[in-house]
C-alpha cells in the first residue's frame, strides 16, 4: 500500500475537520490536540491537518506513505542514486507516530517525505524536521530538542518550543 500524503496548515482544526469530513465522506483516522489525519481509501490519500493559526491554507509538507521500512530504504537508495540529497530519520516520532522516513527537498523548497508508520505515539514528536514543520525550531536552528503537548487557555498546541543541549 502506498498513498500520497498532503499535510496542510489550518487556522481552525475543528472547522477544517468538518469541511474535509464532508468533502471525503470520512471521519479522521486519528485526532490529537492541534492535529488530525484522514486515511482516505478513494482516492488513496493521507490528509494531515496541522493547526497552525495564521498559516492556514498553506502546505506544511508532502509525502508518500509506504508499507515498510524496507521500502523506505529502497527509496533512500533510489533517490540518492538520482543525485538527490536525502535526510534520513529512522525510529523518529512525528505526527503522533513512530516512523522511519527520508526527506528530500524539491526545486522550490517544498519538503517531501517517504515514510512508514511503525507505531502510534501519544506525543507529537521531537525530530528536527517535525519542529521545523510545526514552526517550533529555536532561533539558530534545531539541535537535540524536545517537544511536548502544551495546553493553553483556549487551544492545545501539538508541539512546544525546543531546547538545545
Amino acid at each position: 500500500m502506498s498513498r500520497i500524503q498532503l499535510a496542510l496548515n489550518v487556522d481552525d482544526l475543528e472547522q477544517a475537520v468538518t469541511f474535509y469530513s464532508k468533502l471525503f465522506g470520512a471521519e479522521p483516522a486519528k485526532r490529537r490536540p492541534g492535529y488530525a489525519n484522514f486515511a482516505i481509501a478513494e482516492p488513496p490519500l493521507k490528509l494531515v491537518l496541522l493547526e497552525n493559526p495564521g498559516k492556514g491554507g498553506s502546505i506544511n509538507h508532502l509525502g508518500v506513505e509506504v508499507a515498510s521500512t524496507e521500502t523506505v530504504h529502497a527509496e533512500i537508495a533510489r533517490l540518492s542514486g538520482e543525485g538527490l540529497f536525502t535526510d534520513e530519520e529512522m525510529g523518529t516520532t512525528c505526527c503522533f507516530a513512530t516512523q522511519d522516513k527520508v526527506w528530500v527537498t524539491g526545486p522550490n523548497g517544498e519538503r517531501w517525505e517517504v515514510y512508514t508508520v511503525l507505531a502510534d505515539s501519544e506525543t507529537f514528536g521531537t525530530s528536527p524536521q517535525t519542529l521545523i514543520d510545526a514552526g517550533q525550531a529555536p532561533e539558530g536552528g534545531v539541535c537535540c530538542g524536545t517537544a511536548t503537548a502544551t495546553d493553553t487557555a483556549e487551544k492545545p498546541h501539538p508541539a512546544a518550543a525546543a531546547s538545545c543541549c
